[in-house]
């Protein structure tokens, strides 16, 4: 049996996981009896933990407190976390970075040498580039998750791709992170159909709204319809192209807000990709460095052969 300071620290640990314990799968974990367990979140409640118990069930779960209570880590958590500091040092939410780095200090000062061992290993070898292009406050991230977490309608200012501002009403439903840019997949109640809008360029306005009733999501795979809306959906030109390797040669050099890659077979994939300027696809598909074929539009397949022509001409 474990001594009491260290079966309170289990215990705690124990219910940092989200979910309702029952007093006897806390005496199971900790190998003692209902009335210890009852006894040690007394122990708990008297140091300022809120220990609540669940209505209907004689089970615990940790409430939100007045003070934060010790994290309690297993190895891969503790590496996860400290790798993701790292990462959201140079992330893409804005004003962060300093705190990202104080954490990761605090971490790594108190991880066993074991694990102190790998996360400096790791850190050591590897370079990252910081995020290129706008970042997101962290006010703005939290309010619209609240808003999705909470079903509440959310009202925002928005500034287009033309950079023309607009308020929207919506029933925002989560938020997608491509890695480079946040978005915000949300029911636009004006327009009576979901639409996707880059976090970077929406401003809530707080308080939110009333409460709504969950739609049908617009897709199972969220991720793919993102990367649909952003990279064919929105323009004036939408281009299938053959790009004849594996699908998963072409996902390496082709970011999701560039196009959708489906695969066709071991040695080709379709891109979906759209632009609304003719020249910026026919640019970007020729520094593609990949065998290819357009299909349509036919407007950017007579651009193309236009292009090479003049392009061979110049260099007659």
């Amino acid at each position: 049996m474990l001594e009491t300071s260290a079966r309170l620290l289990r215990l705690l640990s124990l219910l940092q996981t989200p979910r309702d314990w029952t007093g006897a799968d806390l005496a199971e974990r900790l190998e003692v009896d209902v009335r210890t367990v009852r006894r040690d979140v007394d122990k708990l409640r008297t140091l300022g933990y809120p220990v609540h118990a669940t209505p209907g069930v004689a089970g615990y779960r940790l409430g939100a407190g007045a003070k934060l209570p010790p994290l309690l880590l297993d190895d891969d958590e503790a590496i996860a976390v400290a790798i993701g500091l790292g990462i959201a040092a140079t992330g893409t939410v804005a004003g962060i970075e300093e705190a990202s780095v104080r954490a990761l200090t605090k971490l790594e000062q108190v991880l066993p040498s074991r694990l102190r061992h790998r996360v400096t290993l790791l850190h050591s070898v590897t370079v990252t580039v910081p995020a290129a292009g706008p970042t997101v406050e962290p006010e703005v991230l939290t309010a619209v998750a609240a808003a999705c977490r909470d079903r509440q309608r959310l009202r925002f200012d928005y500034r287009g791709h033309d950079g023309r501002a607009s308020v929207r009403t919506t029933e925002p439903h989560r938020l997608v992170h491509t890695g480079r840019r946040w978005y915000l997949i949300a029911w636009d109640l004006e327009r009576a159909d979901w639409r996707t809008y880059r976090m970077d360029r929406l401003a809530p306005r707080i308080p939110t709204g009333p409460r709504f009733a969950p739609r049908e999501a617009p897709d199972i795979d969220l991720a793919a319809y993102l990367s649909r809306g952003v990279s064919t959906a929105a323009y004036r030109y939408r281009a299938r192209i053959t790009v004849h390797v594996a699908a998963e040669a072409a996902a390496e050099r082709i970011p999701p807000t560039v196009g959708v890659i489906e695969s066709v077979d071991p040695y080709t994939c379709l891109l979906h990709t759209g632009s609304n300027s003719l020249d910026e696809l026919a640019l970007y598909l020729g520094l593609f460095n990949l065998p290819f074929t357009v299909h349509e539009p036919p407007e950017l397949i007579a651009h193309i052969r236009d292009l090479a022509a003049r392009l061979t001409d110049a260099v007659r």
